[in-house]
């Protein structure tokens, strides 16, 4: 696979609304294993913090991540404190992981929404090289015309990925006839910068009230999400 996106379907198809997923904390239901393996990454590295419940992560967490570890230190982490962090967390994830499954629906909502001749894509920060397998795994891939993972540096926003993205869906994804679905602020910040729209679902990273501050729709279920999306480009 290398580098390159993952393409299935047809990228050139006309559809009346295109989806962009979000993958950790909305399609996928990992958040449990995200606070495991941030707890099992500080106490590597040594820091000395309590470890973070779902509560206090949700509360605390933004993007990029050096700011969110800024909330829970007290002070951002040095060059050297965000290397060793960030990879022990990745290590650690991965282990987690392997416990997790789909959000509850996922797979009728994706079979759905592509038997009604829509269009959907996977947009994730998730280092693209491991998200790929890990998509196929789940036996999801088919449903998607494009899966998308992070390739640059962890930390970043997701607003200059979604850019990307889109451009290589020109033909099937016009923004103003697109939803971002996703668990975290960020993918509200990513929508806007591209001119599409949003729905947020309270089942990841953020508290409901963190996501009702950005002044989109807030939804507790992916269903309600895809309703939601219906909705907004009707």
């Amino acid at each position: 696979m290398g580098n390159s996106a993952l393409t299935t379907g047809r990228p050139g198809a006309s559809a009346a609304t295109h989806l962009v997923w979000d993958w950790n904390g909305t399609l996928l239901d990992d958040v449990t294993a995200v606070i495991a393996a941030t707890n099992a990454a500080f106490a590597e590295i040594g820091l000395g913090l309590e470890p973070i419940t779902l509560e206090r992560y949700r509360e605390l967490y933004c993007i990029p991540i050096p700011l969110f570890y800024e909330r829970l230190m007290g002070r951002l982490p040095t060059a050297a404190e965000w290397e060793l962090m960030d990879g022990a967390f990745h290590r650690h994830y991965i282990e987690q992981r392997t416990g997790c499954g789909l959000t509850s629906g996922v797979e009728l909502l994706l079979d759905q929404w592509r038997l009604a001749g829509h269009s959907q894509s996977l947009l994730s920060m998730y280092e693209h090289d491991q998200l790929v397998p890990v998509v196929r795994g789940y036996g999801i891939e088919s449903h998607f015309v494009r899966v998308e993972g992070r390739k640059g540096p962890s930390g970043g926003s997701k607003a200059l990925h979604m850019e990307r993205h889109l451009r290589a869906l020109a033909d099937t994804a016009p923004p103003e006839r697109t939803v971002v679905i996703g668990d975290a602020v960020d993918d509200a910040v990513a929508a806007a910068h591209v001119g599409a729209r949003a729905v947020l679902y309270t089942g990841g990273s953020h508290s409901r009230a963190s996501l009702e501050a950005v002044g989109v729709p807030v939804v507790d279920t992916l269903q309600e999400a895809v309703d939601e999306a219906i909705r907004l480009v009707a």
